[in-house]
Order: C-alpha cells, then sequence, then structure tokens
C-alpha cells in the first residue's frame, strides 16, 4: 500500500549531505561569525550616537516595575572591547552610574541599545538614578560627549531635592576634575553616585528629601568606586541646605608623614621629600628637629627648617637685595638697568583654563584661595658647607601630614664625594723642545 505523499522519511532524505552542500554550510557560518564593522562606500560618518529614548522615561513613577531600564540610540553602538562580566571593568560598565546600589549593575549591549537593572534587582519605595556617563561610540569611533540621567521611582514621596557643590584636587591644588562623588542618605545609607565636570562641579538630583554625607574621591583607577588609598575628603551637609561644602580632597593615610628621601640641594642645604603632603599651617621652624654627624653623633647646628616655596622666596630676596647693592657701586649698570626695566610677569585672570582645562569662574577661585597650598619638601640650610663624603641623621619629632595625623620622621643624609677638577687646558702655543734637523746640503 503506498504511504500519503510528506509522511515517513524518504530516500532523498536518509542521503548524507553532498561535498558541496558542506562547503555551502561552512561559508554561511564563516560569514555569520564576521566582525560586524561599518558599510564601505558612501561619506564618511563623523557624528557620534544620538540617545533618541529611554525606557521608561526619566523622572517617572512606575512602582511595579521589574524590566531593564535602556538607552536606546539612533545607530548601532559599540559593545567595547573589554566584556561586561559584572566585575566592573567592561567598556560599558565603566560608563553606567546606577545608584543606590553597591554592586556592579548588569549592563548588556543589544546593538543600538544599552540595556541596566540592579545586580540585586529593583527595590520597592526607592528612587534610581541611571547616569549615562559621555564615552558611548558608534562602529566608526565616533564619541558622545554628552551625559544622560534617567531617575525612576519605584514607589514611595516622589523625589524633589538637588544637591550641588565642588570638589577640589588640594594637592594639585585646582579643582578635581572626573572625581567621583557619593552622597548618602541618612539613616538608610542609600549611597548615590556621580562625578564631576572639568571645573570640578556637582549637580546630583532630582533625589529623596533627608539628611546627608557627602563623600568626594580622586579616582584614579576609574573604577567609580571609592578606594583605600585614593585622595578623597567627606563633610555633612547642613539640615534644610542643598548646597555641599566644599570638599578638599588628600590622602587620609592613617600614619603620620615618612621622610622618603634628603638630597643634598647645595653646600648649604638638602631637600627632605616626604611620603604625603604636609599641614601648611604647622610652624615647621618650630618643629623638634635635629641634625648629626653619624660619625661621631655630633649635634650640627642649622639656620633653617623651611616649606621649599618659602626658602626658594626668601633666598630669592636676598639675592635681590646683593644685586641691588653691586648695581648701586656700578653707575653702568645702574644706567643700563635703569634704560632696560624689567618686565613684569602678566597677572592670571580669573577664568582662564588650568592645566586641565577648565576655566575657573570667580567663586572657584574664592574658594582655592581661602586655604594655603599643599606641599611635601622642605628645605634644611645649614650655616657651614657640608663635609664631603660625610653621612648626616635627620630627625623631625611631632610633624604633621595634611590630614592631621602627626609622627616622627628621620633619614640620612650622604654628602657625594666631590667631582674631580677638570683637566688643564693643553698650551696650543707651546713650542716642541726637540731641535729640529737640518735640512739635508745641496749636492754639488
Amino acid at each position: 500500500m503506498l504511504k500519503p505523499q510528506g509522511f515517513g522519511p524518504s530516500r532523498r532524505a536518509a542521503e548524507p549531505p553532498s561535498r558541496r552542500t558542506i562547503i555551502a554550510l561552512a561559508l554561511l557560518g564563516i560569514i555569520a561569525c564576521a566582525r560586524m564593522g561599518p558599510p564601505a562606500g558612501g561619506p564618511e560618518d563623523k557624528v557620534a550616537p544620538l540617545l533618541v529614548a529611554t525606557v521608561p522615561e526619566s523622572t517617572g513613577a512606575y512602582p511595579e516595575w521589574d524590566r531593564d531600564v535602556e538607552f536606546r540610540f539612533d545607530e548601532v553602538v559599540s559593545e567595547g572591547g573589554s566584556p561586561n562580566i559584572g566585575v566592573g571593568t567592561g567598556d560599558l560598565e565603566k560608563l553606567i552610574l546606577l545608584s543606590p546600589s553597591n554592586a556592579v549593575p548588569v549592563v548588556r549591549w543589544k546593538r543600538d541599545r544599552i540595556t541596566v537593572h540592579p545586580r540585586e534587582g529593583w527595590k520597592k519605595d526607592r528612587v534610581y538614578r541611571i547616569e549615562l556617563l559621555p564615552g558611548i561610540t558608534d562602529l566608526r569611533r565616533n564619541k558622545s560627549d554628552t551625559a544622560t540621567v534617567l531617575t525612576l521611582s519605584t514607589g514611595g514621596v516622589a523625589p524633589t531635592d538637588t544637591l550641588s557643590g565642588l570638589a577640589i584636587d588640594w594637592v594639585a591644588g585646582r579643582p578635581a576634575r572626573q572625581a567621583l562623588i557619593e552622597l548618602v542618605l541618612l539613616p538608610d545609607s542609600l549611597v548615590y553616585r556621580a562625578v564631576t565636570d572639568s571645573g570640578g562641579r556637582f549637580s546630583i538630583g532630582p533625589l529623596p528629601a533627608g539628611q546627608w554625607l557627602a563623600y568626594g574621591a580622586v579616582d584614579q583607577n576609574r573604577n567609580l568606586r571609592r578606594d583605600r588609598r585614593e585622595s578623597f575628603d567627606s563633610t555633612q551637609v547642613p539640615a534644610g541646605s542643598r548646597a555641599v561644602p566644599p570638599l578638599w580632597l588628600i590622602p587620609r593615610d592613617t600614619l603620620g608623614p615618612r621622610l622618603t628621601s634628603v638630597t643634598q640641594a647645595d653646600s648649604l642645604s638638602a631637600l627632605l621629600s616626604f611620603s604625603q603632603p604636609l599641614d601648611p599651617t604647622q610652624r615647621f621652624d618650630s618643629l623638634e628637629a635635629t641634625l648629626r654627624r653619624q660619625a661621631d653623633s655630633s649635634i650640627v647646628p642649622f639656620r633653617s627648617l623651611l616649606p621649599k616655596e618659602v626658602d626658594d622666596s626668601l633666598q630669592k630676596i636676598a639675592r635681590a637685595r646683593a644685586d641691588s647693592m653691586r648695581t648701586a657701586n656700578d653707575t653702568t649698570r645702574r644706567d643700563s638697568a635703569a634704560a632696560k626695566p624689567p618686565v613684569k610677569p602678566e597677572p592670571q585672570p580669573a577664568g582662564r583654563p588650568d592645566a586641565g582645562g577648565a576655566a575657573r569662574d570667580s567663586l572657584t577661585e574664592r574658594i582655592l584661595a581661602s586655604r594655603p597650598r599643599l606641599f611635601d619638601k622642605l628645605v634644611l640650610r645649614v650655616d657651614s658647607a657640608w663635609t664631603p663624603e660625610a653621612r648626616y641623621l635627620v630627625e623631625i619629632t611631632g610633624i604633621r601630614s595634611a590630614a592631621g595625623v602627626a609622627g616622627d620622621a628621620k633619614n640620612v643624609l650622604a654628602v657625594p664625594k666631590p667631582p674631580p677638577p677638570p683637566p688643564a687646558p693643553k698650551d696650543s702655543t707651546a713650542t716642541d723642545s726637540t731641535p729640529a734637523k737640518p735640512a739635508p746640503a745641496p749636492k754639488p
């Protein structure tokens, strides 16, 4: 009996595939696995990816939200070279700040979309802040330079507050660019994160109303987390205020400053370098400091112990006075100096870009001027010249770091052997003492 068509195995289906079919399938697999790149031809695209929508819309209340947040772009964006595996090292993970959460968020790439959700899941009655930092690139490596913030409420009171402030890299003496800011909501200890702009300023909101503790840190490794050895500062935000007091970021070592090296600066001074910035308000000339010759432990008197910038200024004044006295006794030099007045340095106006390229406003300048600059070097000056090839022990008791931690510091100055004098130049005019040979007599 004949079977109906389409039921049961046929003879053709039972046969193994031909060699040509196998080659065709392999080629299709290679093409499918090929790396995606920009299409060839046409005008070159120099426009960065444009964010066209977010899901959900920002500043909304979504009590039942349990999906991913999405950032949608007008073109396919790059996934980056480092995968996003949940440890914060992925290229896209470094561009997402999700608060409040202490874990690295789950970030996924979906061609023209980036999806995000907390690793621990969405919690009820919380205000979430998801910030997409600048740095999204397309397949032609065009990079965006704008940030986007999405605020999502899963219930509770609607957020209304915005906190703003300034972070200062006190060691460098300038606003802290791209510093990490953490606002801790008390008493729940919910942490909201952001980064400062090129002028060291930040503005975070909308946030739930409450009492806040603010932290700022120099994010050296760019992991969007405050690490132990990074310079930081903290401050309490006054109740009812939306202005965060300035954050002065410095190293917070629990030990006092160490004297890392003592080197000879000239015949009458030595440069002392410390492991961390020193407290600029302490009187260095009143510190208990001792200088001893190591060979016999004898005390060596010294003239001064001052910050390098102060010592340089005093030496400059002393040299200027000496030059002035010499000039007063030299009529020719005095007239020459009067004919060519010294050129005064051009003053630095407020608002001029600093080394980081950020323009400082007058308020930032006033805040920076409210505290002295930090330093980690002192100059020790003696009355008598250092003895060549001698060793001196420098000890300082009770010296404080900029963080206010006091300690004892000591190290050894090894005076090097003086270089040998240069060889005397040869006298090219000296005559040869060897008598010249007489010329041969002419032949007859």
